[in-house]
């Protein structure tokens, strides 16, 4: 028998909010992350914008010894892990035994501001002032390494790197992780922190970013007939997964419940789709087929959306393909409209508003939909949140290098 696993805690650092509470309702109102680029000199670059977090302090998570020796990346993982422990009530080390608590945290690109930093250090100063915290900073799996020093959680514990599916491989991994009895709680999520002069102008040379310097706070515009890119997003997400004995034995709360997983690869290109997103439509498949649900039961899809050309299209093609008769009375939206795309961190952080979206019966909307693309023919809930029961939904990720990963997720039902 499977075990069943349950959702106890959300804790997220995003380009509209640095809770869950105050990006939730960021999404609600409709705001936009969107904004001239502040972390450094953006004025020579092709493109100048970006969702940067706004106002983030790690002092609130760290002390200022773990600040100075952890790249960014890591600082937003902790910030949403501590936040995510502490919505759970487990944060004080009690209500789990350590050796049955795990940590998966993904990342795209891991600590690329420190890479940049280091090398420029590496030009100017010559290789003995290289820092020696410069590899343990740099490494993608850190943040999953000083989550679980902070809790003493001594189980299963990895980084997933499949560029922006990385978190949902995170999550799915630690619900399989789960099932098959290797943890009891797993602290699970994504973090990325790749605002940076090398990281904007590799996206922006091989042409996957939006150009619209005039207009950042609507530049991402996933389904909108004139998007022309995606735009670079930042921060953390993580939540804490747990054995549902396990999590009623201690009175948690329980937001919802992750009923299945399905994770596939294209075979096809390094960062294009196959015609119909065939691979997503197997992952998607996957995922209710290991939740035993069907089509008519999917609700609502948080689609990957990321307001590409090629990608939009071709993921509605996919998730109508699956649900077929029933994909017309789905909704489908992409939060990526407000937060923009926060690669490795994507899945999580979209994990959170999916479940939110279950607990509270509201679809988050895909902002700054102004002329839908005929091709985008499904109910992409455009600009204004909807009101209905949503009882069970779909996540979907995708990356560069053809990982797709879908997890579907339910109303918790006792």
């Amino acid at each position: 028998m499977k075990r069943r696993v349950v959702i106890t805690g959300l804790g997220c650092v995003t380009p509209v909010g640095n809770d869950v509470g105050s990006s939730w309702q960021a999404l609600l109102d409709g705001k936009s992350g969107g904004a001239l680029i502040t972390h450094f000199d953006a004025s020579d670059l092709k493109v100048k914008f970006a969702c940067e977090l706004k106002g983030f302090d790690p002092a609130l998570y760290m002390d200022r010894k773990e600040i100075k020796r952890s790249d960014l990346y890591t600082q937003y993982a902790m910030a949403a892990a501590v936040q995510a422990m502490h919505d759970a009530g487990l944060a004080d080390g009690k209500g789990f035994v350590p050796e049955r608590c795990g940590v998966v945290i993904g990342s795209g690109i891991g600590g690329i501001n420190t890479f940049e930093a280091q090398h420029h250090v590496l030009e100017t100063e010559g290789a003995g002032r290289i820092s020696p915290f410069f590899i343990p900073m740099f490494i993608s799996d850190i943040a999953s390494g000083v989550v679980s020093m902070r809790f003493g959680a001594k189980g299963p514990n990895f980084c997933t790197v499949s560029a922006c599916a990385s978190s949902g491989h995170a999550i799915g991994m630690s619900f399989r992780t789960i099932q098959y009895g290797d943890a009891d709680v797993m602290i699970a999520g994504g973090s990325e922190a790749a605002v940076t002069a090398m990281s904007i102008s590799g996206f922006a040379n091989m042409q996957a970013l939006s150009t619209r310097n005039d207009d950042p706070a609507r530049a991402s515009r996933p389904f909108d007939v004139t998007r022309d890119g995606f735009v670079m997003g930042e921060g953390g997400g993580v939540v804490i997964l747990e054995e549902l004995e396990h999590a009623k034995a201690r009175g948690a709360r329980i937001y919802g419940e992750i009923a299945g997983f399905g994770m596939t690869g294209d075979a096809y290109h390094l960062t294009g789709q196959p015609e119909n997103h065939e691979g997503l439509q197997r992952a998607m498949r996957r995922a209710l087929e290991d939740g035993g649900l069907t089509p008519a039961e999917v609700q609502y899809v948080n689609a990957h959306g990321t307001s590409t050309p090629l990608n939009d299209p071709n993921e509605i093609r996919a998730i109508r393909a699956v649900l077929g008769a029933h994909a017309a009375g789905a909704n489908v939206s992409s939060t990526k409209s407000s937060t923009g795309h926060m690669l490795g961190a994507a899945g999580a952080v979209e994990t959170i508003f999916t479940t939110l979206a279950i607990t509270h019966g509201i679809v988050p909307p895909t902002i700054n939909l102004q002329s839908p693309d005929p091709e985008c023919d499904l109910d992409c809930t455009a600009n204004t949140p909807v009101k209905r029961t949503i009882n069970a939904a779909l996540n979907n990720s995708s990356g560069f290098g053809g990982h797709n990963t879908s997890i579907a997720i339910t109303r918790f039902r006792g």
